[in-house]
């Protein structure tokens, strides 16, 4: 195959994605999930876990039951469909972001006990906060059911997440972004959640590239404290990656009274917060390669490499024999000329 000058990279994978195109993983179909991971695949990811937000326990059960269908659905030349991950619904109110608080609950036994006999093998991740009363013995559960647990929507201080961190709960949701900073308990200073993933060498940490949830200065920090190998680019997206803002805006593609899109990011209306992005993985490269001056290999370790491994997924994040033939062909700006998928081009819908 020529490649024309292009730049060849192993396919991008977007481990915290909540939709695209139109279409919400949390409260859509099975072929809003293909159809949310075919517009992320036209951009290069190759791989996706669609993310549920906070909801009803109905609505993530049906959720489960989606993506478990979707997966199904798995062949070369679609984008390959990995797993759920529910970041939801056991947060805490202070650090909610754009989630919906009336659906924000404790760890309950009986509920996750129930995701995972639903999930039937295909719910790969859940985060949560881990300062809740029945945090510790929910990421035990995890842990033990070989689910991939990390912290997020918290705020935490060290002494709560770091005995959490030693069970194995070793990712950090999206940096910055609904987490705790330093902060002065009984005039004692405690680390927050973004210094504890610091401080913590078993951390890998998400991080938005957008531009905007994390400004270039902001990113070039997280780069130089916990380097190449311990950050993993995501999208955070909403239905309205790539998508055209005035038709996100106008309700096209369904109630969205709570957000809006603006300047490149969604926003809750009442201006308290974002509510997740717009971005899709291809901008993430180009900011971190453009603007942070990260150089391109360690871009694209970040956006395949290392979610592949903190996600436990065999067989794919890099270029190499024996691995499935999952390729993207993008030029100097990051725009993506061409997807493979298991070695077959995308399939065009």
């Amino acid at each position: 195959m020529d490649a024309q000058g292009l730049y060849v990279s192993p396919g991008f994978i977007d481990i915290h994605t909540h939709g695209a195109g139109g279409y919400s993983f949390t409260t859509g179909s099975v072929d809003d999930i293909l159809g949310g991971a075919y517009t992320h695949a036209k951009f290069g990811t190759t791989t996706i876990f669609p993310t549920a937000s906070t909801a009803s326990g109905e609505t993530l059960l049906r959720y489960l039951e989606n993506v478990k269908e979707a997966m199904k659905r798995n062949r070369a030349g679609m984008p390959y469909i990995a797993g759920s991950h529910l970041e939801a619904p056991y947060f805490a109110l202070s650090q909610m972001g754009g989630q919906n608080p009336d659906y924000i609950r404790n760890p309950d036994p009986s509920e996750y006990e129930n995701f995972l006999k639903v999930a039937d093998g295909t719910l790969r991740r859940v985060t949560f906060a881990p300062e809740l009363c029945g945090a510790s013995e929910l990421c035990d559960f995890l842990v033990r059911n070989g689910i991939v647990a990390s912290y997020g929507h918290t705020d935490a201080v060290y002494s709560e997440i770091k005995p959490l961190i030693d069970k194995g709960c070793t990712l950090a949701c999206h940096i910055y972004s609904s987490m705790s900073l330093m902060t002065r308990r009984n005039l004692i200073r405690n680390l927050g959640a973004v210094e504890t993933s610091y401080l913590e060498d078993a951390v890998t940490v998400e991080a938005i590239c957008d531009g905007i949830h994390l400004p270039p200065e902001l990113l070039k920090l997280v780069y130089k404290i916990k380097g190449a190998d311990k950050i993993c680019l995501i999208t955070d997206s909403i239905i309205a990656a790539g998508v055209d803002p005035d038709d996100f805006n106008s309700g096209k593609y369904g109630n969205n009274e709570r957000t809006f899109v603006a300047n490149g990011i969604c926003y809750l209306k009442d201006m308290t917060s974002f509510s997740g992005s717009i971005a899709t993985t291809d901008r993430l490269v180009r900011v971190m390669h453009k603007q942070v001056g990260v150089p391109l290999t360690e871009c694209i370790k970040m956006m395949c490499e290392n979610p592949a491994r903190v996600m436990k997924l065999s067989l794919r994040g890099a270029l190499r024999e024996g691995y499935f033939a999952d390729i993207v062909f993008f030029d100097e700006d990051i725009n993506v000329k061409k997807v493979i998928i298991e070695g077959e081009e995308l399939i065009e819908k």
